[in-house]
């Protein structure tokens, strides 16, 4: 089941796409929806990968031409499959073109900074893909359920107004208006999972040894502020998805589904991107030539080898 060269038919990946966000409501998005799609988990395993490879053309291409880098953003609840959708859907791409950045709890440095300051430095290069597995956006989500953290920035208290969270949203608005004028496409993604199907995740993290590495008491201690987080979320999406930098909610309650809405979207923006291969200028090509040319001549020119006695 592929839909031309790609995964998905572009009208599923238009379904998730807010370019608008300012009447956007979360509850528009069921978590489980896969738009009427079932399928085994092979046939899904292979349209994935037909993705991938598309993937992975594109982001030769990108990486070749060297004008445009790539910022991908990844914001959801805990177990929704950010470090999955990572591994599977970009696990064609080539290491050398691609970097993946976890902001984990700022430390006494960053805190002595902007909260933009630490994923700045941490932007693609001209020429690759940067992955933020969390990012600027927990800015405006965890600060805000938990009054405490913005209590420990440091801000002058006259700066921490009721109107923060909106004076965040355009700072970020702005930001990414000035990627993109820079040459920097964001593709920002959301994974909307459910409260159950967490729950279901966080079992069976708990119940599987090779899991409990990943299990957290204190990720399980967040669900109490579940209906916090899903408010921050809906005014976040409200606030900063525009035309040049929308926000993709992508059901994740089905993996397959969500890692196949991924790829597609990435293909799709890419496609439209289209970079190409540098052209080959004349001096080149007979510069080329030339030293084809003398490769070829050091065959000619070697001794031959004498024939083993018999």
């Amino acid at each position: 089941m592929i839909w031309g060269d790609r995964m998905l038919p572009d009208e599923i990946i238009k379904t998730f796409r807010i370019k608008k966000g300012k009447k956007f409501q979360l509850a528009d998005i069921e978590p489980g929806d896969t738009c009427g799609l079932d399928m085994e988990k092979d046939e899904a395993k292979d349209l994935l990968a037909t993705g991938v490879k598309r993937l992975r053309d594109l982001q030769e291409r990108l990486y070749a031409e060297g004008r445009w880098s790539v910022l991908i953003v990844l914001q959801a609840m805990d177990a929704a499959g950010k470090d999955g959708a990572i591994e599977h859907v970009m696990s064609g791409i080539n290491p050398q073109g691609c970097d993946v950045t976890s902001f984990k709890v700022p430390g006494p440095v960053e805190l002595r900074h902007d909260f933009l300051w630490r994923t700045v430095a941490k932007l693609p290069e001209r020429g690759r893909i940067g992955i933020f597995n969390r990012s600027y956006y927990e800015e405006v989500l965890v600060v805000r359920v938990h009054p405490d953290i913005l209590a420990g920035q440091n801000l002058p208290p006259e700066l921490i107004t009721d109107d923060i969270w909106k004076e965040r949203f355009e700072d970020i608005n702005t930001f990414e208006k000035h990627l993109e004028r820079s040459g920097t496409i964001v593709i920002k993604f959301f994974l909307h999972v459910s409260k159950d199907e967490q729950k279901r995740r966080f079992l069976e993290r708990a119940d599987d040894p090779e899991k409990h590495w990943k299990f957290s008491a204190k990720d399980v201690d967040e669900r109490g502020y579940w209906d916090d987080y899903m408010a921050a979320y809906e005014d976040m999406i409200r606030h900063t998805a525009t035309k040049s930098a929308p926000w993709h909610v992508v059901p994740a309650d089905n993996k397959w589904f969500t890692r196949l809405v991924i790829a597609a979207t990435l293909v799709e923006r890419l496609e439209r991107l289209d970079p190409q291969f540098p052209k080959v200028g004349e001096e080149d090509l007979r510069d080329m030539e030339a030293a084809r040319a003398k490769l070829l001549s050091e065959d000619a020119a070697a001794p031959k080898k004498a024939k083993p006695a018999r």
